[in-house]
C-alpha cells in the first residue's frame, strides 16, 4: 500500500514538473515595450523592418499629461497611411503586412502647446508560436498533461497583460496624485501667504485705532 502510494505520488510529481517545463517553454510573439516622454508641440516615430505576410499589433496608451491624449498614425514602406487616430487615450491597431520594409508608426503631441505627455506602446510582431511542436498538424486527442499545458499557458498570458494593466493604471493614478498634491499645496502657501498679509493689515488698523495724535505746537 505504502510503495502504491509513492508510486503515485511520483507520477503526479513528474506530471507537475511536466507542465511547469511546458509553460515556462512556451513564448509569446516578439515585440517591443516603451514608455517614452512627449514634449509638447513635438512628435516622435519609430521604424520597424517587417516581412511581407507577417502579423503586428500596436497597443498604446498616455499615461500622464494633459487629457492624457495623442495623436498617432502607421505608414506602410510605400508611405500609405494604415492607421491614423487623433486625440486618442488608448488603443490597439492589428494588421498584417501586405508589402516587405520598414513600417513607421508616429505618436505626436503637435496639438498640445504646453502639456507634456508620457506614452506607453508595446508592438508585438508575428503570431504566437505554438506550445506544443505538432499542434498544427495533430489528428489525435490531447493528452491530460497537454490539455494542462495549454491551460497554463493561456492563463499566463493573461496574467501578464493584466500586470502591464494594473501597472499602466498605477502610473497614471500615481501622476494624478502627485497632480493633486502639487495643486494642493501651492493653494496652501497661498493661504498662507493671504493670511499673513490680512494679519499684519488688521493689526495696522487696530493700532492706528489706539494711536494718540499729537496736537500741534501753538504759535508763540
Amino acid at each position: 500500500g505504502a510503495a502504491r502510494r509513492g508510486a503515485g505520488g511520483m507520477r503526479v510529481g513528474m506530471l507537475a514538473l511536466a507542465v511547469l517545463l511546458c509553460a515556462l517553454r512556451a513564448g509569446r510573439a516578439g515585440g517591443t515595450e516603451l514608455t517614452f516622454e512627449l514634449p509638447d508641440s513635438d512628435k516622435q516615430c519609430f521604424h520597424q523592418e517587417l516581412e511581407r505576410g507577417l502579423k503586428f499589433t500596436l497597443d498604446y496608451q498616455v499615461i500622464t499629461g494633459g487629457h492624457y491624449d495623442v495623436d498617432c498614425y502607421v505608414e506602410d514602406p510605400n508611405g500609405r497611411t494604415i492607421y491614423k487616430e487623433t486625440k486618442k487615450q488608448y488603443d490597439s491597431f492589428p494588421h498584417r503586412t501586405e508589402v516587405k520594409g520598414v513600417y513607421t508608426f508616429c505618436f505626436s503631441n503637435e496639438f498640445s502647446t504646453f502639456s507634456h505627455k508620457t506614452v506607453y506602446f508595446d508592438f508585438q510582431v508575428g503570431d504566437e508560436p505554438p506550445i506544443l511542436p505538432d499542434m498544427s498538424n495533430r489528428v489525435t486527442a490531447l493528452t491530460q498533461m497537454e490539455s494542462a499545458c495549454i491551460t497554463i499557458h493561456e492563463a499566463l498570458n493573461t496574467v501578464i497583460d493584466s500586470q502591464t494593466h494594473y501597472r499602466l493604471r498605477e502610473a497614471q493614478d500615481r501622476s494624478r496624485a502627485e497632480d493633486l498634491n502639487g495643486r494642493v499645496s501651492y493653494w496652501s502657501v497661498g493661504e498662507t501667504l493671504i493670511l499673513f498679509v490680512v494679519s499684519i493689515g488688521q493689526v495696522m488698523l487696530l493700532k492706528s485705532f489706539f494711536t494718540e495724535k499729537r496736537p500741534g505746537s501753538a504759535s508763540t
